[in-house]
């Protein structure tokens, strides 16, 4: 997978500093100061856990597969890198997504599925007119100058389960911690693989431990590990013992440290920032532009 990646449009042409995409963000907003003004927006971050929550009730009504619906999130954020979100309908491009998501995962669903879904969700932004999501589908292939393979954080999670001796809740902890990491520009900022290792650092660290006073394997019980001894004793599989095991594997390893550091850091501030969302505001100023420039139509 890594040397796939490093050799993807994703690595050559999706993937930024955070001073180019900065960049790129002011230019487009520049480009139409005085709608940016008009309209003003929740923290980027809090857009994106409503436009993920938007898309998980989307894709349980089509019976998604988590896949899928981590592509349609990119796609999502590298769209409104090259389009401003107050000259689109966000619902309507949200069900685009997914549905072209779901094209690319091999798991398609028919247009008309894909609508009535949609509509049946937000009634007062989705047209019945099938065309419509067609239209955008185009719309957003073009934006992405049809660079649509996503690689993603999870296999690598898969990959290093057993090398690391991560418990299952480890593993359910950190599987988690990738889909939040949707939620941030970290899809355009790191590789994969980068993700993948510091959600493991994040399930492993971020629980009380079963003493009370670090981290716990969100209560359940040790594992033993296959190995024993010479004396006879088995080698118990703790929390801590997983902890230093990944500490010395990072230290040993050629995956960069500090970029592992700077990307759990950003999750972390992802969950500070949380307690802030309310879904019925975004809604409100979404709805805001949405209606006032006739864009729901």
């Amino acid at each position: 997978m890594a040397a796939n990646f490093w050799a993807s449009t994703q690595f050559l042409n999706w993937q930024f500093s955070r001073a180019e995409l900065q960049e790129i963000r002011d230019e487009l907003e520049n480009g139409d100061l005085a709608l940016i003004q008009q309209y003003t927006l929740p923290d980027r971050r809090l857009l994106s856990i409503f436009f993920s929550q938007q898309l998980v009730k989307l894709g349980k009504r089509m019976s998604v597969r988590q896949q899928a619906l981590a592509t349609a999130q990119v796609y999502v954020r590298r769209f409104y890198v090259k389009v401003d979100l107050r000259s689109t309908n966000p619902y309507l491009i949200l069900a685009t997504a997914l549905y072209l998501a779901c094209k690319m995962e091999e798991s398609p669903q028919h247009i008309r599925t894909v609508v009535e879904k949609a509509r049946n969700m937000w009634p007062d932004f989705i047209p019945s007119d099938i065309s419509r999501l067609g239209e955008l589908e185009f719309y957003l292939i073009s934006e992405m100058n049809s660079q649509l393979i996503v690689h993603h954080p999870y296999r690598t999670l898969q990959d290093l389960q057993s090398r690391l001796s991560l418990g299952q809740d480890d593993v359910s902890l950190a599987w988690s911690i990738i889909n939040d990491h949707y939620l941030t520009d970290l899809p355009l900022l790191v590789a994969p693989h980068v993700v993948a290792v510091a959600a493991i650092l994040l399930a492993l660290t971020l629980k009380p431990t079963q003493t009370g006073n670090a981290l716990t394997s969100l209560g359940s019980s040790p594992q033993v590990s296959n190995d024993s001894s010479q004396t006879g004793s088995a080698t118990v599989n703790t929390p801590q013992r997983r902890i230093e095991d990944f500490v010395k594997w990072l230290a040993e390893g050629e995956v960069d440290v500090e970029a592992v550091a700077n990307t759990s850091q950003e999750i972390i501030s992802l969950y500070d920032i949380w307690d802030q969302y309310s879904e019925k505001t975004c809604k409100e100023q979404i709805s805001r532009f949405v209606k006032a420039r006739g864009l729901d139509t």
